[in-house]
């Protein structure tokens, strides 16, 4: 069976790791073509990666708003690698996937990795959305909380499939005890505690309500240090913040690192401060590399983070909660990491690529036709 992704990436992110590790947990039954709307030739990071795992990427020349032209070039490439099914991520994807989808009279999914609302825009857009969603043949919801909210903008139940977000152990390597210095190192002093997060520096993010926390974190106590790894357009305003609150020697914005991976095990907690989730990988990260998690109480995070077993969770845009859980979970060294290493045992047990792969291709079996013999 081919399947083809059609998605509109800027970077490799969180959904973009979703839909490589899908393909090669299916990979050599399945085969799977990329396809991505150009965002102004930032595609490439998603190619580069998927071209590099062995798997074709292909890029649209057209964009918003030659939406239609778009649709044409999708027609094509789909002919071209004769797809069985097509299977769209994001807004964008679904809107002129459809179409496509139904002229060729292929079966067609979505998955709904969640609405961020971060712009009058996109909020347009995600209306727009939700009337495309019930015209699709399947939608796949990462979490169950995103599974309510496709469901009450009208799909269908028996479309509706929760399937939650994978990631790949084996991608979880023994600490690197040079990064623990790499990280303290980011501080003009060296904090005796590290609280990480990581993201794009959009508001659905929450970054100023952690900052506004860690302020309050750090007036209690002056040995702990924060830092977000992410790059946005918030990065400006986050850093005026920053220094607003008297942070400049305690948080810092490393900006993107591709080594993401190798500083997660040597954070003392990683913080999530969210307005709006689908089911964070982050998290699901920050587990595996053993880290205890304080998190808002969003989306799919409560099907992740399970409340003062493996983590806390507290109210989404609550400074002061979300410095107290910090302050509770940091200064218990005991707590702190009998919560990582049981989010480690969840993620081993319950978050892999071999469960998605097994859903998906019950998924795709049941809606792609059998050729006749």
């Amino acid at each position: 069976m081919n399947v083809v992704h059609l998605t509109s990436s800027r970077f490799f992110g969180g959904p973009e790791r979703q839909m490589l590790g899908l393909a090669q947990a299916l990979a050599p039954r399945y085969e799977s073509t990329f396809v991505s709307f150009s965002e102004t030739g930032l595609c490439r990071d998603l190619l580069e990666h998927v071209q590099d795992a062995g798997f074709q990427g292909v890029s649209l020349r057209h964009d918003t708003p030659r939406l239609l032209a778009a649709h044409g070039e999708l027609l094509t490439v789909l002919r071209e690698v004769n797809a069985d099914l097509l299977c769209c991520h994001g807004y964008k994807a679904n809107l002129v996937g459809l179409p496509a989808a139904r002229r060729l009279r292929m079966p067609i999914v979505s998955v709904s990795h969640g609405w961020t609302g971060e712009s009058l825009r996109v909020r347009l857009y995600e209306a727009i959305d939700r009337r495309v969603l019930r015209r699709m043949d399947r939608v796949v919801c990462v979490s169950s909380g995103q599974a309510g909210r496709v469901l009450g903008c009208g799909v269908a139940s028996e479309k509706c499939r929760v399937i939650r977000n994978a990631i790949r152990i084996d991608r979880v390597e023994e600490p690197k005890p040079e990064y623990r210095d790499h990280l303290a190192d980011l501080f003009p002093v060296r904090p005796r505690w590290i609280v990480g997060a990581a993201g794009r520096l959009s508001p659905e993010k929450g970054f100023e309500v952690l900052v506004d926390a860690a302020a309050d974190v750090v007036s209690k106590n002056s040995q702990v240090g924060f830092v977000i790894f992410g790059d946005g357009v918030l990065r400006e305003r986050l850093r005026e913040r920053i220094s607003q609150r008297g942070l400049d020697r305690s948080f810092i914005l490393a900006g993107f690192r591709s080594d993401l991976d190798s500083y997660l095990p040597h954070l003392d907690l990683f913080a999530l401060s969210s307005f709006t989730e689908g089911l964070p990988v982050v998290v699901l990260e920050a587990f595996a590399a053993g880290v205890a998690v304080v998190a808002t109480r969003v989306g799919g995070v409560p099907e992740v983070v399970d409340h003062g077993v493996n983590g806390l969770c507290v109210e989404s845009g609550s400074p002061e909660e979300l410095a107290h859980g910090i302050l509770d979970v940091l200064t218990d060294e005991t707590l702190r990491c009998t919560m990582g290493q049981s989010g480690r045992k969840r993620v081993v047990e319950e978050f892999t690529f071999d469960r998605l792969a097994k859903q998906y291709q019950h998924l795709f079996e049941d809606i792609v036709a059998p050729c006749p013999n």
